[in-house]
């Protein structure tokens, strides 16, 4: 859900060392034990911020032996500071939608139509509008929050469908997820690209 995204984000700033952390990795990679001897704390502190900002995808890892490399993860940076402001400005304009009758069963009525009653999907629709009710849908089995390697996501395209090269593509070039170091998570629902505003 999109508000628990931004409330995780914000709750992953709410901290001063959490910020001071942000800011020196803003400057390239560090290790553990530099960011502790810069803030002036434990290694033990930093592992636990370090925690906190990975949970809101704001922060990368990168183990080494034994020495673990942070950095900066800027596209969810920035990208969770936009989808803040979205969600405020879209929830006041009455911007999230809810679906009226008709688009209810326009989606049933296309699920019905391309999916076997075993769920299989029987082709990619041409038409915008029915390929982004049919992505919608099949995305909408994936989990919130949870990283797919590329091996994992073609997997659960075959499951319904063949050519998951062709529908992982749709994925990301209409915004259901986003694909980092062949790493593939969900966005939040608001960047979603939207069926119901197509006539």
């Amino acid at each position: 859900m999109q508000l628990d995204k931004v409330v995780t984000y914000h709750k992953a700033l709410a901290d001063p060392t959490r910020i001071r952390m942000l800011i020196l990795l803003a400057d390239g990679e560090r290790n553990g034990q530099e960011l502790a001897k810069k803030l002036g704390v434990t290694p033990a502190t930093i592992t636990h911020h370090a925690a906190k900002l990975r949970e809101a995808s704001l922060i990368n890892e990168r183990r080494d032996k034994n020495t673990i490399f942070f950095s900066l993860n800027h596209y969810f940076l920035k990208n969770s500071a936009e989808a803040t402001v979205r969600l405020i400005h879209r929830a006041s304009e009455g911007g999230i939608i809810m679906l009226d009758e008709q688009q209810q069963r326009t989606k049933e009525s296309v699920i019905k139509n391309f999916f076997t009653a075993e769920g299989k999907l029987k082709s990619i629709p041409a038409q915008l509008k029915k390929k982004l009710i049919v992505l919608e849908h099949l995305v909408s089995q994936l989990e919130l929050g949870r990283k797919y390697n590329e091996p994992e996501i073609n997997a659960f395209i075959k499951n319904y469908h063949e050519d998951f090269a062709t529908i992982r593509r749709e994925f990301i070039m209409h915004q259901f997820m986003f694909r980092e170091n062949g790493i593939y998570e969900l966005n939040p629902q608001e960047m979603w690209a939207k069926w119901e505003k197509l006539s």
